[in-house]
């Protein structure tokens, strides 16, 4: 299958790159050299790319968050809505980030989106990926959770930290963490490619665990004590208004998946850490 990755170059695309060329597909990486010609004729397109979300907010980088996703889904859109062979399916990362703060709450892809501006962020953009059926393409929008991988993602945020003995526990620790192992993530935007499902998923491991336990397995993985949690306050000072996200709580399990029938070769933290570090 030919397919065109938007993204690919990032740290997520270029294992959704390999992983979909392990399966024999033709895989073009969409950059801005590239643009979908009238000749143009994918029948797969993965749309990834989106300003890190993961920096200190002010209203320039809010505002490109929102754009880098929400127009620029948009405007991908519009460009295979120009092309008289369209392809078959468009697979669109979004984000756990459209659930909100919901404490112990067990969420899965049929529950209620929360509030606030990433909420607003990941509706808007899957509005934007839903307006390609409008075509008849098949619509499938992933909502990724904490990715965790070696070069790249929240792992690779954090662990500088730990390993200089500086790592701990955000705030209480009693927010939940939907994780997921990077091999499962382009597992999964494999599968929603070469199989003929549509709608949202949750990209999340099927067992989230709270901030105190991902610290604890973390500091273990790396043989450092998890001395020092981080209060809101610090938060604060280095992320300002993201860090209050920092501190959300998202009990989010991938029920659309499992009852697919799909596979996570890593459903349990302890093993995706030892397997990474």
């Amino acid at each position: 299958m030919k397919c065109v990755v938007s993204g690919g170059t990032g740290f997520l695309g270029s294992y959704i790159v390999k992983r979909l060329q392990q399966s024999h597909h033709n895989v073009t990486v969409w950059g801005r050299k590239l643009q979908l010609e009238p000749s143009s004729a994918f029948e797969a397109v993965i749309s990834l790319a989106g300003e890190p979300v993961a920096q200190r907010w002010n209203d320039e980088v809010k505002q490109k968050i929102r754009d880098s996703r929400v127009l620029g889904t948009r405007s991908l859109v519009d460009a295979i809505s120009r092309l008289p062979h369209k392809p078959r399916v468009l697979v669109s990362a979004s984000a756990i980030g459209i659930y909100g703060d919901r404490g112990d709450e067990i969420l899965t892809e049929t529950s209620r989106p929360g509030t606030g501006f990433l909420v607003d962020v990941c509706k808007g953009w899957e509005v934007e990926a839903d307006r390609a059926a409008e075509f008849g393409i098949r619509v499938m929008k992933l909502r990724v959770g904490f990715v965790l991988g070696k070069n790249g993602g929240a792992l690779a945020k954090i662990l500088p930290a730990f390993r200089a003995f500086a790592g701990g526990r955000l705030g209480s620790g009693k927010q939940w963490m939907p994780w997921i192992h990077v091999a499962d993530v382009a597992e999964l935007f494999s599968y929603a490619v070469e199989n003929e499902v549509s709608g949202v998923w949750n990209a999340t491991a099927p067992n989230p665990v709270r901030n105190s336990q991902f610290t604890e397995s973390l500091a273990s993985a790396v043989s450092r004590p998890a001395l020092f949690p981080v209060p809101p306050i610090a938060l604060k000072l280095a992320f300002g208004e993201f860090a209050q996200h920092m501190l959300d709580s998202a009990r989010v399990v991938p029920e659309a998946p499992l009852h697919h029938g799909f596979h996570f070769r890593y459903p349990n933290l302890k093993p995706a850490l030892q397997n990474l570090l």
